[in-house]
């Protein structure tokens, strides 16, 4: 199934910090991943252009926890984005298994989960496990949990 999960998200200089862990943090305790919010790495670090940055950060690895995840969002996805994921599953996943998501921060901070293509966003790699490693499987996995 799901072998874990990485949330990252990056706060600018000119954001709120805790408002982007708080979008962060609506996806974990919608999940209901206990301390969900004490798992959030933070780390300081310099942008393109020389502007501070903080990214946030957080792997789930409980088997519980990521199908929780997985759940959430599929049950808050839009028709639209229902749709538009089911068409874009080959390409979302990569060679190595990891499906690629990318949420809408500021839906995420009012508490909505929306797909988008924007750079400033929750990004979300889902690393799906199968033995022998089989991107066909994989696939059908990634169908199951999200489409």
């Amino acid at each position: 199934m799901i072998h874990h999960i990485i949330l990252r998200v990056i706060a600018h200089a000119t954001e709120d910090v805790s408002r982007v862990r708080a979008a962060l943090d609506f996806f974990l305790s919608g999940a209901g991943v206990r301390e969900g919010s004490k798992l959030i790495e933070e780390i300081q670090a310099e942008g393109h252009h020389g502007n501070p940055i903080t990214i946030l950060s957080v792997q789930l690895k409980k088997k519980a926890d990521c199908l929780s995840f997985a759940h959430f969002v599929r049950e808050r996805f839009s028709e639209k984005d229902v749709v538009r994921l089911r068409e874009e599953m080959p390409e979302r996943l990569d060679d190595n298994q990891v499906f690629h998501l990318r949420f809408d921060k500021q839906a995420a901070y009012l508490q909505q989960v929306k797909l988008t293509n924007s750079s400033d966003a929750i990004t979300a790699k889902v690393k799906i496990e199968t033995y022998p490693k089989n991107r066909e499987k994989a696939g059908a996995i990634v169908e199951e949990l999200f489409g």
